[in-house]
């Protein structure tokens, strides 16, 4: 009987998946709608609004760096321009005030929110990880970090969202997961650290300097395009405005110090064992030590666990890689497992 039952669900696992992936979204809405009566103003995404309100006014809002010492934070524009131009574009077209255009914003924060959760399901799910594919709905939309992305208003789920399906379209569909990574570090850029993985990968499967300096040239080609206008307004104020975040005095939100902190490490030199880590991870993927989503996750989790700043919302940029990661190596080691099942039984094509 029981054996029965596992088979109906694995034939089955198609229908039981979408039903179930639809009612863990649809929860995951209603929660989600429990936070739009909270207070925002202040959050990041309220500056965002601010930025936006400048352009319009004729103000550069990378200028004011110039005024600062490259050191204390006083909510400089420290992302590239996309979504700062985005902000001014929905104020242009009528919505003005702050309260109406965090509303407007919401419904594709929680879009973002919802797609990740969804993207998720079906990358993971084979018949093999069916049940990881379910795990990661609930692991996704339920999680602190998450929520508390949620409850703050942050706009990274829409960057989010393009990091995941960016890294799920590389093997098939490479120039468009080029241009949907471009575009998440054009909304924000803190999966950056993730670009030279993209090279690696894109060297590896087409053994071409050229095509990977292609890549390169795709994965910048988004924040250039949308950068153009303030290098032209204000050069310096741009370019010192997008360097802060790596000379910017240490700070964190948990009260659990970085490595640099702890040494008395300041400025640049404070970024070595950060830069070290990372260059580590780097080298595993270039040896083909980690799988691409594996390799994603170490490079995330180096920037969680050793980047001198951290804020509340940077865990959530984590979250989505730990299923995937877990469902690479699941099917990683269930092939390895026939394969030695076969060679130990003499199978005839057995390698």
């Amino acid at each position: 009987m029981d054996q029965k039952i596992v088979r109906w669900c694995r034939e089955h696992s198609i229908i039981f998946i979408g039903i179930a992936a639809i009612a863990i979204a649809l929860l995951a809405v209603r929660i989600n709608l429990r936070f739009w009566s909270l207070e925002t103003v202040g959050s990041d995404t309220y500056h965002s609004w601010v930025e936006g309100r400048r352009i319009l006014r004729g103000q550069n809002p990378y200028e004011r760096i110039l005024h600062g010492d490259m050191e204390e934070n006083q909510k400089y524009s420290t992302y590239f321009p996309l979504f700062y131009e985005l902000s001014a574009l929905v104020q242009k077209a009528g919505i003005k005030q702050y309260y109406p255009w965090i509303s407007f914003w919401r419904y594709f924060f929680m879009l973002g929110n919802i797609a990740t959760g969804l993207a998720l399901c079906v990358m993971i799910f084979t018949r093999r990880t069916w049940g990881l594919a379910l795990l990661a709905l609930p692991f996704w939309y339920f999680n602190r970090w998450t929520l508390s992305a949620s409850a703050t208003v942050a706009l990274d789920f829409i960057p989010i969202f393009l990091m995941v399906l960016s890294l799920g379209l590389f093997d098939k569909y490479r120039r468009t997961s080029l241009l949907l990574f471009s575009f998440s570090l054009a909304i924000k850029q803190i999966a950056i650290f993730l670009a030279p993985l993209y090279l690696v990968w894109e060297y590896q499967q087409s053994r071409s300097i050229r095509q990977t300096i292609l890549a390169g040239l795709w994965i910048i080609s988004i924040p250039l395009l949308a950068s153009i206008p303030f290098l032209f307004w204000n050069a310096e104020g741009f370019v010192r405005s997008i360097s802060f975040s790596a000379t910017r005095s240490a700070l964190n939100h948990f009260g659990a110090e970085s490595l640099d902190r702890i040494l008395n490490m300041n400025g640049l030199l404070a970024r070595v064992p950060f830069l070290c880590m990372l260059g580590t991870a780097y080298f595993s993927a270039w040896q083909r030590a980690v799988g691409r989503y594996g390799a994603a996750m170490l490079v995330m989790g180096i920037f969680i666990a050793f980047n001198s700043v951290l804020f509340t919302h940077y865990p959530a940029w984590l979250m989505p890689l730990l299923p995937l990661a877990a469902g690479e190596w699941m099917l990683s080691a269930k092939e390895s497992s026939e394969e030695s099942d076969d060679e130990s039984r003499g199978h005839p094509f057995a390698k």
